[in-house]
């Protein structure tokens, strides 16, 4: 199994002026401007245009989510107690997708996309091929033992590039891991600054 759309991520590199995931390989490392002949010119943003970069990075770090889709995460978020901004990442580092990526078994949020949709994900034991799916705390997610030797995978594990963060459990051996916890937002390795308070200001305006 490969990624397919290898370039889709950093065409939203150059689109967004930063290396979205910190990839060694980004476009953006060569040239920290937007695509085309007028990609160099810097205009100072309005505060519509700094909200609105806010959710394009959001949505485009988790595998540019479509915006109904992502609409319903804030509105979710709203509706639950405590802060609307925290919820927000709690219900995207939640995502099935997200923890499969976060957990190192692939190299990329877009190939953790394609993977869960191929059936190669458990969840406590049972298949799951439904990308956006929510884990729970302490749901345990493992790569099934058929998919356990695609050279993907076996990079992903084995590449320095990325830690596994504190509010997971992995055992990269078994393939296996755990959810402990949501993460507060200073927790996501997040190699860009993320906003989003800016987001929830661009949907209550």
């Amino acid at each position: 199994m490969s990624e397919k759309r290898p370039h889709s991520k950093y065409k939203i590199d150059r689109r967004l002026g930063c290396n979205l995931w910190g990839r060694p390989k980004s476009p953006f490392n060569k040239r920290e401007y937007g695509p085309g002949q007028h990609g160099q010119r810097r205009k100072k943003p309005t505060d519509y245009g700094t909200q609105l970069f806010a959710k394009q990075k959001l949505k485009g770090y988790y595998g540019n989510i479509g915006e109904k889709r992502f609409r319903r995460y804030y509105d979710e978020a709203g509706r639950r107690k405590g802060d609307t901004s925290a919820n927000l990442i709690e219900l995207l580092e939640r995502r099935l997708d997200a923890v499969v990526y976060r957990m190192k078994f692939v190299p990329t949020v877009f190939a953790a996309r394609q993977f869960v949709n191929h059936c190669h994900v458990l969840v406590n034991g049972k298949r799951v091929n439904i990308s956006s799916y929510s884990v729970s705390d302490g749901d345990v997610i493992e790569v099934r033992e058929k998919s356990r030797n695609i050279p993907m995978v076996i990079q992903a594990v084995d590449s320095p590039e990325r830690d596994v963060p504190e509010y997971l459990e992995v055992d990269h051996k078994a393939m296996k891991g755990k959810f402990l916890r949501a993460p507060s937002l200073d927790e996501v390795p997040y190699p860009v600054r993320m906003e989003p308070n800016l987001v929830i200001e661009f949907y209550s305006r």
